[in-house]
């Protein structure tokens, strides 16, 4: 077993050092989502707060009542935004879902912890105005990619009544997070992330969902590509085994890596993007 040195951590959550085609891959996903602006020039812009990354872009739905679709961007919560990732809203938009990708303040300027208050007051708007762009406030699905994923995965156990009594309970009927983070002790501990994020053990801990009860109703699919570290892996199968197997469901996408994994779900016929339509309960022709 590795030795658990500063150097080790790096190696396992330095994504982008351990991913030498990582400039095409960043370059691909700004080519496909410039394409995806191009293509829906009905994309709407709102702002869900008053700073100025409390915005989100909606991709309306084609039909009345459609499924909902809130992805949250990753990139350590320090970096990358809403547009980096436009490319997974056409897939969704065509199967039948209203596409919701929300951005958010990024560390070092603010905290984890204010981020994830955030994507809280994100989701409340979501809710309270689907039904505006042809979305079903009932059927709202929330997914991400690595910090997005983090996110995803605490909406999904959030207590939203305690948020606004106006609110289900179930507000977010399941998430999707591939290549997530649900300990976020290990950030603590790893040099090119640590000051910027400046978590403290007990703000670690309140922010790492593997350590809160699992949620009352929903389900979470995590995603982990074949060829990512074994801390990615780690961190699936610890929330796996926290929250158990009737909550959870895991998958590995084999060949894929930290970064290419997320290609999976902007590809129909994939099983990534195959099991979020599941989530998303829209019946496949």
């Amino acid at each position: 077993m590795s030795l658990r040195t500063p150097a080790w951590y790096d190696e396992q959550y330095n994504s982008r050092a351990r991913i030498p085609e990582h400039p095409a891959i960043l370059q691909h996903w700004a080519d496909a989502s410039a394409a995806a602006l191009h293509r829906h020039p009905e994309l709407v812009e709102l702002a869900y707060g008053e700073a100025p990354r409390e915005k989100m872009d909606i991709f309306p739905a084609g039909t009345r009542g459609a499924p909902v679709f809130v992805y949250l961007h990753g990139g350590y919560w320090r970096a990358l935004g809403k547009r980096d990732h436009s490319f997974v809203a056409p897939p969704l938009v065509d199967a039948g879902a209203m596409v919701v990708l929300p951005d958010y303040s990024l560390c070092p300027e603010v905290t984890v912890e204010h981020i994830v208050l955030q994507t809280v007051r994100a989701l409340a708007f979501v809710h309270r105005h689907a039904a505006d762009y042809g979305g079903d406030p009932s059927r709202i699905v929330v997914a991400g990619h690595s910090a997005g994923g983090h996110l995803a995965t605490l909406m999904l156990a959030c207590y939203w009544q305690a948020v606004d009594e106006s609110l289900p309970a179930d507000l977010v009927k399941s998430a999707l997070s591939i290549s997530g983070l649900y300990d976020l002790e290990p950030m603590r501990h790893t040099p090119f992330l640590a000051a910027d994020l400046g978590l403290t053990a007990a703000s670690a801990l309140r922010a790492s969902p593997a350590w809160m009860p699992p949620p009352a109703s929903g389900q979470l699919a995590v995603v982990v590509g074949g060829e990512e570290s074994e801390e990615f892996h780690r961190q699936a199968e610890l929330i796996r085994a926290n929250w158990g197997a009737k909550v959870v469901a895991s998958e590995v996408v084999s060949g894929r890596n930290h970064m290419n994994v997320l290609h999976e779900l902007a590809s129909p016929g994939s099983n990534t993007h195959q099991l979020a339509l599941d989530l998303l309960a829209i019946r496949r022709d």
